[in-house]
This record gives structure tokens, sequence and C-alpha cells, in this order.
């Protein structure tokens, strides 16, 4: 599943996209973060706010003080802790001391085989306020809303522009994929149920960190609940006969490359959690098949 729609914009070159929204990209291209992280700009005032800082990368930051500049930085709002997210905060801070930093929570505690998909936690960063579902954060002029979204991280929060009907949607939906759920801290229920919540939302567009904007936000979560479900259909079919989850990769993800191998078991891990807690399938010495076979 492809949703590519990208901005063919390069690094470091900041983008208009709304009255009060620009863009810049970090140069950190991957597997999973597509063309780079996509940090925003949020403020036509004297002060501005940042979403997702993104890497702690010295021209990626250059980029950021160079669009910053002559304005003050007083909020630097986190989706969540992943390191192409949240560790460019630490220079910015030093840089203009009246920035404070926002987030959910701290990283969850190192997990074993943690980064082997997507991206590890940036362990260092603590927000200076841990913000709450439905929390209002005042801007220079317009005003931000605090959408919890646990799912892809247990600490995934998401950030309503109310002036412009538009959600920061970070990695929670993103603008060319699906996104990475990786237990322990990834949930596929949680994600399923954020995007549940996000659907029943009237907002006009979608900002990814990961991506261009969503143009039809409700079209778009609609597409990706569908492509869970279908997920999920095929991984029980493929449990009908005992199956470890490497054989329900070969199967569901025939010729994968393989540095997408790892993120395919753990997506693959996450539907199996899902279904397990549901009493659709049981795990047994490593073998999984549903509830009632065997």
């Amino acid at each position: 599943m492809n949703f590519d729609r990208s901005l063919d914009v390069p690094a470091g070159v900041e983008v208009r996209l709304s009255p009060l929204v620009s863009r810049i990209l970090a140069p950190n291209p991957s597997a999973f973060t597509f063309k780079g992280t996509g940090t925003y700009i949020l403020g036509a005032g004297a002060d501005a706010m940042v979403v997702d800082p993104g890497p702690d990368i010295p021209s990626h930051v250059a980029a950021l003080q160079r669009a910053l500049a002559g304005r003050r930085l007083r909020h630097i709002l986190i989706t969540h802790t992943h390191r192409d997210h949240c560790p460019a905060a630490a220079p910015l801070k030093a840089w203009d001391a009246n920035a404070r930093t926002y987030a959910l929570a701290p990283a969850a505690p190192a997990a074993l085989g943690e980064g082997a998909a997507d991206e590890a936690h940036d362990h260092d960063f603590v927000p200076d306020v841990m913000v709450t579902d439905g929390q209002n954060i005042a801007g220079d002029g317009f005003d931000i809303t605090c959408v919890a979204t646990p799912g892809h991280t247990a600490n995934h929060m998401c950030y309503a522009l109310a002036q412009e009907k538009a959600l920061f949607s970070g990695d929670h939906v993103m603008g060319w994929s699906t996104s990475v759920i990786a237990p322990p801290d990834g949930d596929m229920g949680q994600y399923l149920a954020s995007l549940d919540r996000l659907a029943a939302r009237d907002d006009a567009i979608f900002y990814p960190t990961h991506g261009s904007p969503i143009q039809q936000p409700r079209r778009w979560l609609h597409e990706l609940i569908a492509h869970r479900r279908r997920r999920e259909a095929q991984i029980l079919d493929a449990v009908q006969d005992a199956a470890a989850i490497p054989a329900i990769v070969e199967k569901l993800y025939p010729g994968i490359d393989i540095a997408l191998r790892g993120a395919a078991a753990l997506q693959t891990g996450a539907h199996l959690d899902y279904l397990k807690a549901r009493g659709l399938v049981v795990e047994k010495a490593g073998q999984w098949l549903r509830s009632g076979t065997g």
C-alpha cells in the first residue's frame, strides 16, 4: 500500500503551505521517513511555534534558525519521541531561551529490539510541559488543541490548529504510507481506535510529518482503516493452520525487501496481538492459530 503524494521540495527550503503554516524538510530520507522529516513552523506574528523539530542535523537546525530569524520561538510541539521527530528541540532551545517543549510524555523505557523497524526513541528528551488530551496551547493569533492518538507509539499526540481546521498528524497518519505499529510500544487496537477518533472529527486538512498534506483526510482515514481490516483478514486466513510469524510474513509479503522484513514481522505481530486480545487467535510455542482449531 503506497499513498505517495509527496511535495517535490529540496531539504532545507521553507515552503509556505497556508497563511499560518510553513514547512522545512530535513535531509533524512529513508525507508521509514520517506523523503525526510517535515518540520512545521506556525504563526504569522512575532512569536512562532514549531511542530516536530526533527533530527539534530546541523544543516536542518540551521535552516530552521534562518526561517525563525527575527521571531521568538515560544513553543516546540512534539507528536512523539522517535529520533526523527524531536532531537532538534535541544539545539533550538539553546538558540532561543524563550522556547519550551511540549509532549504527551517522555519515551517509554527502551525495549529489546527497539529500532528494528522505524526509528528508536530519543530517551534524552524530557518535555518542559507534559500535555493532556484536549489541552489548549495559545499561539500568537492562533490556538492549538491536543488530540491524543496512541497506537504508533504510546505517547503519540496530534495537534489541531483551530483557525485553519488543520491537524498535525505526526506519524499516526502519514502522507505516503501506513504507519509502523511495533509492539510493545505500538498497539494495533489503540491505533485503529485513534483512526476512528480522527475520522469522527471535521478537520479540513492533515499535515503529516512524512509526506504531503492530506487534502481529504476522512477519505484517507477510511482507506487506512480498510487496509488494516484487509490485512487482519489475510492474517486470519494465514493461521487456518498453525504458523509462526516468519511464515505468515512470507505469505503476506512475498518478495519483500530484506530491509523491510523486520517491520513486516512487527506489523504482523501487532495484528496478532490485537486478534488474541479479542479471542480470535491463540499462540502455542511460537505458533499462531485460530481459536478452537488446535
